[in-house]
């Protein structure tokens, strides 16, 4: 075997490295050094996300182990956004690590954090089922682990079961659809599935790809396999909460993009396009119709996400370079707009230990910034100009009226109706904050500088990535020149 082709591999050996360097950090320092492990696992992580965006040596395309993994400008981009959402919750989580509650098990939850990243890193670059099996379930079963990290708390134990039960039923049903596939092209490379399955259309493919797309639809949270998320939602400490909405739910759209394009791109039309507008109707439609019943905060952003996950198939859909810069857009916004939020229930959980939408009642007259902050992550979830929200909208409506069937006009006139819906919810917590009568539930306090430095970053992305139209443009670029469109039709 060439062991220089692990070579290739430079933003997985980059991870490792932050990996190694925390779990000797976390083993060999004193007790006394413990307290700094939040800090020290967050700066490696920004210095290896800004090594990761800005060295011209992973802009090349490259490919190893008989192109079972490859890499590219696109790839190394999409690994950069995931970087970024992971940045931010490493920032977020520093006080919640220190916590009395959490010292015992601070170092296991970086720990556990950057071995899912890695898997993330191997669904994304995988070219050869195999390899896209390892990423995932090294992607999926530490996140059982993060989420039973409160051990004090029945909640927590209770949504680390649903997790891991959902997990392991959802890779038993992608690993049946794999035995499918394989029957029929006799491959489990993208690249020979692709050609295989040209011109094929047999019931056996079509039972194949739905129990793929199911496989995979548990990790998005797309109904009707959604049921585990809030209550995982719920249970789970938010700071993992935020990473499994954001972070976790990128990956997997981006994981899904590549294996539908270069796998199944072949029977787009036939077969999973529309199994895909049947899941986003369902998904925008129940995601949002749930999220307005809900008071808990953290389940009111589950759904959300379910909602969210709709909107983010319309990239997949769009089957287009501009639907996987939308794609790419799109969740690049959603990181900021989602972790801003999230930031503000996290600081107002570890200060006072209220999650309810009720106890939100008065916040902008205790504490306004606070206050600033979530009606800004409101509005651009809503996507409500001029913020980055509408725009990401915008772009990912765009990609997918260019594929321009007649269909897709429904499809998206369905979900422009959901996105008025959408936005009665989210002005609900507006108003509580805002216009609500009752005295102020939460008392005034000072966050924490990790959480202000969270937000302060979170914010500036929903402002910036709205005005800043380079960004957009440059992910156009990128993907305009990606090996991906060689499987567009």
């Amino acid at each position: 075997m060439d062991y220089s082709q692990f070579l290739a591999m430079k933003q997985e050996i980059g991870l490792l490295i932050v990996f190694l360097l925390v779990f000797l950090y976390d083993t060999f320092m004193p007790r006394s050094a413990d307290k700094q492990l939040p800090v020290f696992a967050s700066v490696l992580m920004v210095i290896f996300t800004a090594v990761s965006c800005f060295c011209p040596c992973l802009a090349g395309s490259e490919s190893a182990f008989a192109g079972m993994y490859e890499t590219s400008a696109v790839i190394a981009a999409i690994k950069n956004i995931l970087n970024i959402g992971v940045v931010i919750v490493l920032i977020q989580s520093v006080k919640w690590a220190n916590s009395e509650e959490m010292a015992p098990r601070r170092g296991e939850f970086y720990e556990l954090l950057l071995v899912t990243l890695f898997g993330m890193y191997l669904m994304i670059s995988a070219r050869h089922f195999l390899l896209f099996v390892i990423g995932l379930e090294s992607a999926s079963l530490p996140l059982a682990a993060m989420v039973a990290l409160d051990k004090n708390r029945y909640e927590s134990s209770e949504a680390a079961i649903k997790y891991i039960l959902t997990a392991v039923f959802s890779s038993a049903v992608f690993m049946m659809g794999l035995s499918f596939v394989y029957a029929l092209s006799g491959s489990l490379y993208f690249q020979n599935i692709y050609l295989a399955l040209t011109g094929q259309h047999s019931t056996m493919l079509v039972l194949a790809l739905a129990f793929v797309i199911s496989g995979v639809g548990f990790k998005l949270s797309l109904v009707p396999f959604h049921l585990w998320t809030a209550d995982v939602y719920q249970g789970a400490p938010t700071s993992v909460t935020s990473y499994l909405s954001v972070i976790s739910k990128g990956a997997a759209a981006f994981a899904f993009l590549v294996i539908l394009c270069q796998a199944f791109g072949a029977v787009y039309a036939n077969i999973w396009e529309w199994m895909l507008y049947a899941l986003i109707i369902l998904t925008i439609t129940v995601g949002n119709l749930f999220a307005i019943r809900q008071r808990n905060m953290k389940r009111f952003l589950a759904f959300s996400s379910v909602s969210q996950a709709g909107y983010i198939m319309l990239g997949v859909i769009a089957f287009n370079a501009m639907g996987l810069a939308a794609l790419m857009y799109y969740i690049l916004v959603y990181i900021f707009s989602n972790l801003a939020a999230f930031g503000v229930i996290g600081a107002i959980e570890n200060a006072t230990g209220k999650v309810s939408m009720d106890d939100y009642r008065g916040l902008s007259k205790t504490n306004p910034r606070l206050s600033l902050c979530m009606m800004l992550a409101m509005f651009s979830l809503a996507g409500i100009p001029p913020f980055a929200g509408f725009f990401s909208k915008f772009f990912i409506f765009t990609g997918a009226i260019n594929q321009g069937s007649v269909t897709i006009y429904v499809l998206v006139l369905i979900a422009l109706i959901n996105t008025i819906i959408s936005l009665y919810y989210y002005l609900l917590v507006v108003k509580a904050m805002y216009i609500a009568e009752e005295a102020p539930v939460v008392e005034t306090f000072k966050s924490s500088c990790g959480e202000r430095i969270g937000l302060w970053i979170t914010i500036a992305g929903i402002i910036g990535l709205g005005i800043v139209s380079c960004i957009y443009n440059f992910l156009l670029d990128t993907t305009a020149t990606s090996a991906i469109n060689a499987y567009f039709l």
